[in-house]
């Protein structure tokens, strides 16, 4: 299971729930998302048992349980299986059909299409493999209304342009690691100029969906305002990180992480092996980041969410205060 990818799906999906027009009484809604949150952990589980060999070869993934020893590939397998169809027939009692038919399409797409298929075969793989990371939000229409309407639909479509140029990002960062393992991932198929290209090509194309709700008339102007504000600070960055000189792919490098908010600040426990960050460049790349001290205490371990959480925070909450009437 992958506990960040599960808070964000569920977080998704809960912006779907809350942006429907009717009320869903407080136990199925819990029932439902808890239904969802299981079944994004089950699709984890899959890939990673699917992947245990080339998560070995990573220093993003070595020390995921199936690597390290701590659960076995079979007990992976079976878990993922069993949580699989828990999750679906969960979700099936206590909302209906169609939510139940979207998160078995959702597991499906993201082990057989994105795992199975596309992640060793074309760098396009996170493009199209991101077609499962976006359905929570429909899902979580679904399970108020039964039905798919246009306001999923266009929050499906911010997380799926979104999605491109943040694990590019990553990709860019890490690269050699990719290449160890033989992940035809953009930086390592087409360089990392075309990979900069094509994270500031979607982070543009990301304009005019991510204001779409405003114009929908189910999201206010306060949204409207912080939304477009974020965004166009994002194409910034993103420019930012165009036209940039990376000398070394795969290397921690400051101006990488501050030009795309690249995902996660990690603090470790243990001291690994062959550490990717070097003693204090944790503290330094924070620091630069968001101008402010690490509020984690040494030793203690933690990881931000710093670009995924907050982007989402803003641009897709539909607090009763931003959502029109």
């Amino acid at each position: 299971m992958k506990p960040r990818v599960m808070s964000l799906v569920l977080f998704t999906c809960m912006v779907g729930l809350l942006i429907a027009p009717y009320n869903v009484d407080l136990k199925t809604s819990v029932i439902s998302l808890l239904a969802v949150a299981i079944g994004s952990g089950a699709a984890g589980a899959l890939n990673m048992w699917y992947e245990s060999d080339l998560d070995a070869l990573m220093s993003r993934t070595c020390l995921r349980p199936i690597p390290t020893g701590k659960v076995k590939r079979n007990q992976a397998l079976y878990f993922g299986v069993i949580l699989s169809v828990i999750s679906i027939l969960t979700l099936y009692y206590s909302a209906n059909l169609v939510s139940a038919v979207l998160l078995a399409s959702t597991i499906g797409f993201y082990f057989f299409i994105y795992t199975i298929w596309l992640k060793r075969k074309t760098p396009q793989n996170i493009v199209i493999g991101g077609v499962a990371g976006a359905l929570p939000p429909v899902i979580g229409r679904t399970i108020a209304t039964g039905t798919i309407s246009i306001e999923p639909i266009i929050l499906f479509l911010i997380i799926f342009l979104w999605t491109p140029s943040h694990f590019w990002a990553l990709s860019l960062y890490k690269s050699g690691d990719y290449k160890k393992a033989k992940i035809p991932m953009l930086p390592v198929i087409a360089g990392s100029k075309t990979t900069k290209t094509n994270i500031l090509i979607y982070s543009f194309a990301m304009l005019p969906i991510i204001i779409a709700p405003y114009f929908f008339n189910f999201a206010g102007l306060f949204y409207l305002t912080i939304a477009l504000i974020m965004t166009l600070y994002y194409n910034y960055l993103c420019f930012e990180l165009f036209k940039s000189k990376i000398i070394k792919t795969g290397s921690p490098r400051v101006d990488l992480w501050k030009s795309t908010f690249l995902n996660y600040w990690r603090v470790p426990t243990k001291k690994p092996k062959k550490p990717f960050l070097r003693k204090g460049q944790g503290k330094t790349i924070f620091n630069r980041v968001t101008g402010k001290k690490p509020f984690l205490k040494k030793g203690v371990s933690g990881e931000l969410t710093y670009f995924a959480s907050l982007f989402w925070g803003v641009n897709t909450l539909p607090l009763n205060a931003i959502v029109s009437p």
